[in-house]
Parts: C-alpha cells; sequence; structure tokens
C-alpha cells in the first residue's frame, strides 16, 4: 500500500502529463487537468483523439511531449493502463498515479518491478490543495473506512 508520504512527494511538483485527459469538462480526465492548471503546475494532455483540449495542445502519447515530465495520472480503463505504464517506463518516469478505478493488479505490479512509485486506488482530487469541499468530504469517508495512505 502508499504511503502517505508518497502521496505527499507525489505532489510536491515537477512537471505532469494526464493521460486520459478528456475534450469534455464533466469528464474526469479533464478535471485533473484543470485542477494542476489551476494550481500552477506545469501539465500535459495526453489523448490520442484530440489536437487540443481547454485551449491547450494535446498530445497522442508521452513520447510526443515537448519535453519530459516526472509524473504521471492515469485516468483510463485498467486494460489501457496496463499499456500507458509501459510508455511510462520508456519515458523513463518514477512516479505514476492510477486514479481509483484505473488501476490494475498487472499494471501496478509492471511499475513495482521497475521501481516506480505508484500511488493507486486514490482520488488524486482528494488531496490537491487547497481540497474542494466534496472532495474533502469523499477524503472523510475513505479515512473512516481506514483505506486512506498512512
Amino acid at each position: 500500500m502508499v504511503t502517505k508520504a508518497e502521496v505527499d512527494e507525489f505532489l510536491s511538483g515537477g512537471s505532469w502529463a494526464v493521460v486520459g485527459v478528456s475534450r469534455e469538462r464533466r469528464k474526469f480526465g479533464n478535471t485533473v487537468f484543470r485542477e494542476l492548471k489551476r494550481r500552477g503546475r506545469q501539465v500535459f494532455p495526453i489523448n490520442k483523439n484530440a489536437k487540443e483540449i481547454e485551449g491547450e495542445p494535446c498530445y497522442t502519447r508521452l513520447a510526443d511531449l515537448p519535453e519530459g515530465v516526472d509524473r504521471v495520472v492515469i485516468v483510463v480503463p485498467p486494460e489501457q493502463t496496463e499499456m500507458v505504464v509501459r510508455d511510462v517506463a520508456e519515458a523513463g518516469i518514477k512516479r505514476v498515479w492510477m486514479q481509483q478505478g484505473s488501476e490494475s493488479d498487472a499494471a501496478v505490479a509492471f511499475c513495482q518491478s521497475r521501481g516506480m512509485t505508484v500511488v493507486a486506488g486514490q482520488c488524486i482530487l482528494m488531496f490537491l490543495e487547497p481540497t474542494a469541499v466534496p472532495h474533502r468530504v469523499h477524503r472523510w469517508f475513505r479515512g473512516m473506512g481506514g483505506k486512506l495512505p498512512v
């Protein structure tokens, strides 16, 4: 299980890519992208079917980015995550956040076997500060159920 220190380190900075950013604002990948940008992070959207998202150039895959990133948030179905983590490894990226619902045991094992820090099964918006009310409530409930990193 991931630790609170690993979550904090993941969120502490660097440049980011979000794989699975949708053109639709109500979709979660788009929300994550916007929230990271709103907090002043350098973040690149990845979506193989979009040229632009939220007025920013969108990239087909990590290898297409104009510069390297040091952390990736994955917001795609688990079977796609298993392919994405291979691209992450090829790019030499060591920090991966598999958004709740994107993770798979195979993808987590792949990353761990390559020495990557993996956050899986957690909602990144519960930890980005300042945290919006709905995500603070979500974090509280998960904490009550013993499902938060310690």
